[in-house]
């Protein structure tokens, strides 16, 4: 129990140094985890997001032939952004860990 609780303090003492020495490069590091996470798991949201104006506008026909197909696509392209972030989030690529795809996430307006 002891060494447990060492444990615990110790690593909480080391998120606090960590966060203080912290610079805009760990942040920015962390930025582009946070947002390959976000886009990883939310990523299926395109497929309404794509459909939602067609059914506005049209109907469901326009939204089924339309809107589905290219919410799929970005479905894809959206959950691939997320891994390739997820798993390059230390590199600084593209420069400043700038967003692949734009909308940096799903439901951000152009």
């Amino acid at each position: 129990m002891k060494n447990l609780l060492k444990g615990i303090i110790i690593f909480v003492v080391a998120l606090m140094i960590l966060n203080i020495a912290s610079v805009s490069y760990a942040q920015s590091m962390a930025s582009k985890l946070n947002r390959g996470l976000i886009n990883i798991v939310t990523g299926w949201f395109e497929v309404p997001k794509n459909m939602g104006p067609d059914i506005a506008k049209h109907n469901f026909v326009s939204a089924f032939f339309i809107g589905l197909p290219k919410g799929c696509w970005m479905t894809v392209v959206r959950t691939g952004a997320g891994i390739y972030d997820t798993a390059t989030f230390p590199i600084p690529f593209p420069k400043d860990y700038k967003p692949v795809l734009e909308p940096e996430f799903v439901f951000t307006d152009k």
